[in-house]
């Protein structure tokens, strides 16, 4: 893994200013499905919808705008609450993230909590293809602090999009993106093997690729997450659990915690394994793709019943596979794709999709 690590944080320069660093390494193949050329990030082609920008919040000079303290991640496992919500990719998209959040009765027009004791767990990929990453980061943190105080909870995880960040891989960082980074508190530029990259950045990629380095303050932030949680019956991940990683989940977690905050060297496989918890297509390419004797044999050593996944593309809306063992909850909300604002909603037995549209409770079909 170590050639992956040096060759994944070399910046080129001859990219096109607004593009940002790419790795020299290849991509891992699975990447390539929903991956759009470097230039796409600055500029998406004709026909293609812009992301969405939103003026960053004001905040202390010097601090972060989320709230430091210790992980809020107890453990790898929770019981089944009364009622749980599953929130998928958000790709630098506030108002998705708002309508999805409202959606599920977690947070008022305000921003407030106000789900008592409800469950959200986001699959991961908040950030890149859109310029409201740090406002999300904070919605989503505050949220978070707001739901524990109200016996609730907001479990995040991490996609490949956020691992992508902490390994200098900025290629679908939008030009808002690397803006809204360029004040980061706390960066410690100083340290030898930062410095030397950041030399070689492109000087609008350097803020971004410091603030996001593996022990600087935004890397420390998604560091308070897991990869992958089980809640009840439910395994949630981003892109999916195989039977090679299944019984492995603790040790995924603490290791890519580990990492992101700056406290081992390497990252660890399961975040650049092209068929780990963050990069696997297996269970997400649609119904008649799944990998339905893989999926049930991971579920068995995980002992749990479904899985939910994000990372592939449905704008059609969420869809399932297995039997309703897999639910593949990635509907491309965030502007950026243009699909529908959908949640899973589940209540023991009971799984439903919500949308705008929809009330809650209104069977999946």
């Amino acid at each position: 893994m170590n050639s992956y690590r040096s060759l994944s944080l070399v910046v080129s320069l001859s990219l096109p200013l607004g593009v940002g660093c790419e790795r020299l390494a290849p991509p891992p193949a699975h990447e390539q499905h929903d991956a759009a050329p470097a230039s796409a990030a600055a500029e998406p082609s004709a026909g293609e919808p812009a992301a969405a920008a939103t003026e960053p919040a004001a905040r202390p000079a010097g601090e972060l705008a989320i709230e430091p303290g210790e992980l809020p991640v107890t453990s790898d496992r929770y019981p089944a609450p009364a009622r749980l919500v599953a929130v998928g990719d958000l790709h630098g998209d506030i108002a998705a993230t708002r309508r999805a959040l409202r959606l599920a009765g977690a947070i008022d027009q305000g921003d407030h909590w106000i789900g008592g004791e409800l469950v959200v767990v986001q699959t991961g990929d908040q950030l890149d293809r859109g310029d409201d990453e740090q406002a999300i980061l904070e919605l989503l943190a505050k949220v978070q602090r707001e739901a524990a105080a109200a016996g609730g909870a907001v479990h995040l995880l991490n996609g490949n999009h956020e691992f992508m960040n902490a390994l200098g891989d900025l290629r679908y960082v939008t030009p808002g993106g690397f803006a809204d980074f360029e004040d980061a508190p706390g960066v410690d530029t100083a340290r030898p093997e930062l410095a030397k990259i950041m030399a070689q950045a492109p000087e609008q990629a350097r803020a971004r690729v410091a603030a996001f380095w593996p022990g600087q303050p935004w890397a420390k932030e998604l560091a308070k997450r897991n990869t992958i949680v089980v809640v009840g019956d439910s395994v949630f991940v981003h892109g999916g659990v195989t039977p090679t990683w299944a019984g492995q989940i603790e040790t995924i977690n603490n290791e890519s915690r580990q990492w992101l905050a700056g406290e081992r060297a390497e990252p660890p496989a399961a975040v650049v394994d092209s068929d780990g918890p963050v990069w696997t297509r297996r269970y997400s390419d649609g119904p008649d793709q799944a990998d339905c004797e893989q999926l049930g044999q991971a579920l068995k050593i995980i002992g749990v019943q479904r899985m939910v996944v994000g990372h592939t593309v449905h704008t059609e809306g969420v869809v399932s596979a297995c039997d309703e063992r897999v639910w593949m909850i990635d509907v491309g909300m965030a502007n950026y794709y243009g699909g529908p604002v959908q949640v899973l909603d589940i209540q023991g037995e009971q799984v439903a999709v919500l949308s705008e549209s929809r009330a809650i409770g209104e069977d999946a079909g």
